[in-house]
């Protein structure tokens, strides 16, 4: 390519909002790259990645509810017989807001009864004791977000 051809495509570049050119021709190949004018001039330096380390897991609320919620239904599965969450949700103790509590603690349930709501993708679940018995221990808060095999009572089988 002729020079003076070649430096005509480089004021062309320098003085236009283009970036960058590349012409191909029988006799060869130019490519022309504007240097970014913001851009700060800095050695390239290729430095090892730094080590990463592991995060711990991080434990939500409604998980430490789940796990304090187990280590009392296990002190109280001698004596009785634990309800689990059948599926993630919000547990409600009432069938609605204000509403007097399906359950309390002392009361005599059937298998098959209600007991309480889980609230899961905007669907009220009534969840029924598959036992029957009195209710010995509500282990889960009104409002609280249960996880799937979360225990939510203990029902003594000799009440």
């Amino acid at each position: 390519m002729d020079l003076r051809k070649l430096k005509t495509l480089i004021d062309l570049v320098s003085e236009s909002n283009i970036s960058e050119l590349e012409i191909t021709e029988a006799d060869g190949k130019v490519r022309i790259v504007k240097a970014d004018p913001h851009a700060v001039a800095a050695p390239m330096m290729m430095m090892a990645p730094a080590p990463v380390a592991s995060a711990p897991p991080v434990r939500t609320a409604a998980a430490v509810a789940a796990e304090e919620a187990e280590a009392a239904a296990l002190e109280a599965a001698e004596t009785g017989h634990i309800v689990k969450s059948p599926m993630v949700g919000t547990f409600y103790r009432s069938a609605s807001p204000g509403g007097k509590p399906l359950v309390e603690i002392g009361s005599t349930v059937k298998s098959g009864e209600p007991i309480c709501i889980i609230e899961a993708m905007k669907i009220m679940n009534e969840i029924e004791a598959d036992e029957s018995g009195v209710i010995a221990k509500i282990l889960c808060e009104n409002g609280q977000a249960v996880e799937f095999g979360q225990p939510l009572f203990v029902i003594d089988r000799r009440g």
